[in-house]
């Protein structure tokens, strides 16, 4: 498979905050991209750059050479890989599936094995870089599989990240992205607790973060996340229901394993919470105001919606 824009066909499935940028990141590099989404005005806003509308996944996968799927989670891939009107049905032999959303590792074995038995090879390649990364293709790519498939689909890759690694076999990519969630999680709510230490204490918060930068404390969660803490803008970036279910995800992959992961398994317990008051679609770094919030009252304050409390599959 040649991974030229003159001569590869992609097809896209699931234009959401993370996809839909890196959809238009292929359209800029020339490829020929044909799309499928559940709402539509994502596709229409693909199809007025260049894109075209693959109508269904089945349509898709027809049209693909390489086919990426980037979906909230394992549910959501299989129903559009081998539902009814799925995307393998179309899917020619040669072609390769590039799954980039984040699901169990085992969950990818399993499709990539169903695949195999139609001659179409599969790369589990989740990536990290939320969605500014996807927009100015900058993410960090952690790819499992074949390795000469993976360089194949590498150019493809590279439009979307500025760091692509082939990780080992098929689902090493996943259970990478899983160590990175561990990271950001735990990080999460260490950033957290400190700020709350802060302004407890009496100090000024902001002011704590900003030297903290200078520091071994410095990280990407306390120079992104931490202005959210501060400001209590919660708008969702990266929805606590999906940090949710990457964290379930890693901390079953430790228990696979035999790994022992008790501060994995506490963050899962606070995510667990913060869902359960019913603020699964506002932004991860609300875990911060868990041990503040009486009833929610705080978080309409500072920017949650607690209306807003769909828990389904939504657009990765």
């Amino acid at each position: 498979m040649s991974a030229g824009p003159s001569s590869t066909h992609i097809g896209f499935i699931g234009l959401g905050v993370m996809g839909r940028p890196m959809a238009e990141r292929l359209l800029s590099a020339g490829y020929d991209l044909v799309v499928h989404n559940r709402s539509r005005g994502a596709i229409e806003a693909i199809a007025g750059q260049g894109g075209r509308d693959g109508r269904s996944p089945a349509g898709v996968g027809r049209a693909s050479d390489v086919l990426i799927t980037m979906l909230p989670d394992a549910r959501a891939v299989g129903d559009v890989l081998f539902g009814p009107d799925g995307a393998a049905a179309g899917l020619r032999r040669g072609s390769t599936v590039v799954d980039m959303s984040t699901i169990a590792p085992a969950a990818v074995r399993d499709y990539a094995a169903r695949l195999a038995e139609r001659g179409v090879s599969m790369l589990d390649a989740p990536v990290s870089g939320g969605e500014g990364g996807a927009k100015a293709g900058t993410l960090a790519v952690m790819v499992g599989g074949d390795a000469p498939v993976c360089e194949a689909c590498r150019p493809i890759l590279e439009c979307m990240g500025n760091t692509v690694v082939h990780m080992g076999p098929t689902g090493a990519g996943q259970t990478t992205k899983a160590c990175n969630q561990i990271i950001v999680a735990l990080t999460i709510q260490g950033v957290a607790e400190a700020l709350a230490l802060a302004r407890r204490s009496g100090l000024d918060p902001a002011r704590v973060r900003e030297v903290l930068l200078g520091g071994y404390a410095q990280s990407r969660v306390l120079e992104v996340l931490g202005p959210r803490m501060l400001t209590g803008n919660f708008r969702p970036g990266g929805r606590a229901s999906f940090h949710l279910k990457d964290i379930r995800i890693a901390y079953e992959s430790g228990l696979e394993a035999g790994a022992l992961l008790p501060m994995t398994s506490l963050v899962y317990e606070l995510f667990v919470g913060l869902r359960a008051r019913g603020f699964g679609n506002i932004d991860h770094s609300a875990v911060a105001y868990l041990q503040r919030d009486r009833g929610g009252a705080q978080f309409r304050e500072l920017g949650g919606d607690e209306t807003d409390n769909d828990n389904r599959a939504l657009d990765n």
